[in-house]
């Protein structure tokens, strides 16, 4: 296996969507770390005992640390106050990249909070 595309994969909500995300990575070896985020304690502790994260985040400040590439796996109506959060905690030239079914307003309520040519 060669080089993985990104060191550190940070993925905003471990559901369905998000573990899937995570799992598929890890084992297609695309991310040197995988990093995860739930908003509750219960989630993060299945999480935690699943595994299928390298590390679970207790805060989005801590998940998002380092990240080259942030994945946001929550519902779109919470995404704008998901990126107003993170945003300030980005790593220069992370890519922030999105898994609702609706763009606009993705763009909307995301897009003033990351980097210009992060998302």
């Amino acid at each position: 296996m060669g080089q993985p595309l990104y060191e550190r994969v940070a993925l905003i909500g471990t559901g369905l969507i998000g573990g899937s995300i995570a799992r598929a990575t890890k084992r297609g070896g695309l991310s040197g770390h995988v990093s995860g985020y739930a908003p509750s304690a219960e989630e993060r502790a299945r999480v935690r005992t699943i595994g299928f994260c390298d590390s679970v985040s207790d805060t989005l400040a801590d998940a998002v640390q380092d990240a080259d590439l942030v994945i946001l796996c929550a519902p779109v109506g919470v995404l704008g106050e998901v990126a107003a959060q993170i945003g300030p905690h980005l790593k220069p030239g992370a890519t922030v990249s999105d898994v609702g079914s609706v763009k606009m307003a993705v763009v909307r309520d995301v897009g003033p909070h990351v980097p210009a040519g992060g998302h």
